[in-house]
């Protein structure tokens, strides 16, 4: 029956090539817009997630607080308000997996013949491990180097390729403020951050060495700001808590005076960015189904015409015998019919134009399979939604009317 019923609906479907390919133009644009729209914002919330990947979990950092002189106050990290000794005590606080104390800052580098401006941090081994960043040439530096000052940096991949060239930079020196640093370790590549800072353009050396070598402190131990990161998302509200309970008492800042430091939740500012990537991706997916509500429309018009062109077929066929439930289920599923074939082109070439913007301008895309099935699950939706009424009114007809129908 079903065999039949899919027989007739092909020839029905056929007698009028032009007017069902207009037909099932909605559908195709539709499909496609939704598939390249879903490709495009998948593709915006993928790139989003492997910078948010780079940056570490769970990261939060204090920085030192501001001084007002004269009426005029500094910004965040003005005054030295943080030290090494803060960041030991942080470390034994429960919740907290890696801290490392930062001072950083713009210089320039030399080797050779060429130099390059770049970001030089001094810290403490524990900001690789925080950071979640990779040695993939050489090694890096320990405890004892920030202990004893050694002249040694561990330079990210955009260093490399502008100081070095094709060179193997691991073994040779370089300077840093006229003072000679060895090169023992490469950097694996993270790319650009939320900012759109090129992370890789770095340097690191001991925390001791950019104190005394390269920025000078007018305290010493003082740090400009102290990464912290706790060991699950859920522990960070208490571990920040914490820090700040910490923190004050260190720092003998009675009750009602302002904290001297400030703190940044890196993880919650990456996520935000994401939430946000994820509801245009949304709006995206929206604006696009549109077309296929103007698809179903279009549908349901050509339905409506061909009942009324083959209302003496309709009498026909229930004079011989046809009950409404058979000439319901045969005009839906032409109308079920029309929709899966302009679902399926408009997937093809939704895929198509997606794969091309991705080749053409490099633009991250995602295609998931979920794109696919809900293009599918709309197109049905659409063909029998728009298609009931017409396959009712078709049903509905009474058979005596019917053939006398000119």
């Amino acid at each position: 029956m079903l065999k039949a019923m899919l027989g007739e609906a092909w020839l029905a479907m056929g007698a009028n090539r032009l007017r069902t390919a207009l037909t099932m133009l909605g559908m195709v644009i539709g499909v496609g817009a939704v598939v390249i729209m879903m490709a495009i914002g998948q593709g915006a919330q993928y790139a989003v997630q492997q910078t948010i990947s780079t940056m570490g979990s769970n990261l939060f950092i204090v920085l030192s607080g501001s001084f007002t002189a004269s009426g005029v106050r500094s910004g965040s990290a003005g005054a030295p308000s943080l030290n090494v000794a803060d960041a030991d005590a942080i470390a034994e606080l429960d919740g907290v997996m890696n801290v490392a104390p930062t001072h950083q800052g713009t210089r320039q580098l030399v080797y050779g013949s060429q130099n390059w401006s770049s970001q030089v941090i001094g810290t403490t081994p524990a900001f690789l491990d925080a950071r979640a960043w990779n040695i993939v040439n050489g090694a890096g530096f320990g405890d004892s180097d920030v202990r004893s000052s050694t002249r040694v940096a561990i330079i990210g991949k955009t260093v490399a390729e502008n100081l070095f060239g094709a060179d193997d930079p691991v073994g040779k020196t370089m300077r840093i403020q006229q003072n000679p640093f060895l090169v023992i370790g490469v950097l694996g590549s993270k790319g650009q951050n939320l900012d759109g800072r090129d992370q890789d353009d770095t340097v690191i050396i001991p925390l001791s060495t950019a104190q005394r070598k390269v920025f000078g402190t007018p305290f010493l131990g003082s740090v400009r700001m102290i990464m912290v990161q706790a060991d699950s998302a859920e522990a960070m509200p208490k571990v920040m808590e914490n820090v700040t309970s910490l923190l004050r008492q260190r720092h003998r800042l009675r009750e009602g005076m302002p904290d001297d430091f400030f703190m940044r939740n890196l993880s919650a500012a990456a996520e935000s960015e994401a939430e946000t990537t994820r509801t245009m991706s949304i709006l995206l997916g929206a604006i696009a189904s549109i077309s296929l509500l103007v698809g179903g429309i279009g549908i349901m018009n050509i339905m409506l015409v061909s009942v009324t062109e083959r209302t003496r077929e309709i009498g026909i066929r229930m004079a011989i015998g046809a009950r409404q439930k058979d000439i319901l289920s045969q005009f839906l599923l032409e109308a079920v019919m029309i929709s899966f074939a302009g679902c399926l082109l408009g997937l093809l070439i939704g895929l198509g134009v997606a794969l091309g913007i991705n080749l053409f301008t490099g633009m991250v895309i995602v295609v998931s399979g979920s794109a696919a099935l809900i293009a599918f699950a709309v197109a049905a939706g659409v063909g029998i939604f728009f298609g009931w009424y017409p396959a009712q009114k078709a049903a509905r007809l009474d058979p005596i009317e019917a053939l006398r129908y000119q």
